[in-house]
């Protein structure tokens, strides 16, 4: 009899136990289908570090042997303006002339005046920024020589450039994940529950644009992250 007691006494309290953990884990079920996704953006303005210039010019002839001539001392003339402001030799490479024979056209004018037609670029590729910005600007002192730098060819664009990308990536990834919890906090609190662990989270793609399309050499660096986290009661 005491046997039997003993036996429904421990049964009982096995029970008890088997319903408080049956309950438990049926509140964290509930707790963790509970869950809320977040945004977090990170944004920074940086300075362009390296910069791409091609400084193009036409010229136009009947002779071509004559013609590579004139372009040569062109291109002395630009070098030797280049370097005399700074720029170094591993900085400006010369592409070979484009020459287009009119007359070869298939459908060009017979009658034209200029039988060749030529373009050449040199491009200077520096990190100096505001070195080669300054010397945009003073362009005119080729114009004396006779050396009009052409532009509007979409192929010959100036192209600033943000290479420092891996420099800030922490510091924007952990501003993206502040901000996203954030958001998730005063979600939390305004269904009147808690923010739990995070579920799961993935970080968007960096993205370099310009600022705008008047500052091409300041450059606006963006980052989404997005974040799941579990809702508690």
């Amino acid at each position: 009899m005491k046997n039997w007691k003993m036996e429904a006494v421990i049964i009982a309290i096995g029970m008890v136990l088997l319903g408080v953990m049956v309950r438990g884990g049926i509140n964290d079920v509930k707790d963790k289908e509970r869950i809320v996704t977040v945004k977090g953006l990170a944004e920074m303005e940086v300075p362009a570090d390296k910069v791409i210039w091609p400084l193009m010019y036409k010229d136009i002839g009947n002779d071509l042997s004559a013609l590579y001539v004139n372009m040569e001392k062109k291109n002395e003339a630009i070098v030797s303006f280049l370097k005399s402001n700074g720029i170094t030799d591993e900085e400006i490479s010369i592409a070979p002339p484009e020459i287009i024979d009119m007359k070869a056209e298939r459908y060009s004018n017979e009658n034209v005046t200029y039988r060749y037609n030529a373009t050449s670029v040199i491009t200077v590729t520096s990190r100096n920024v505001d070195n080669i910005r300054k010397l945009m600007s003073e362009q005119v002192e080729l114009l004396k020589q006779g050396i009009a730098i052409s532009g509007g060819d979409y192929r010959y664009n100036v192209a600033y450039e943000f290479t420092g990308l891996n420099d800030i990536k922490p510091q924007m990834i952990e501003e993206a994940t502040k901000n996203a919890r954030a958001a998730a906090e005063k979600f939390a609190k305004d269904s009147d529950s808690r923010l739990g662990k995070i579920r799961n989270a993935s970080q968007g793609q960096f993205t370099i644009t310009n600022r705008d399309g008047n500052t091409p050499y300041i450059k606006s660096v963006r980052v989404v992250t997005t974040v799941t986290y579990y809702l508690k009661n």
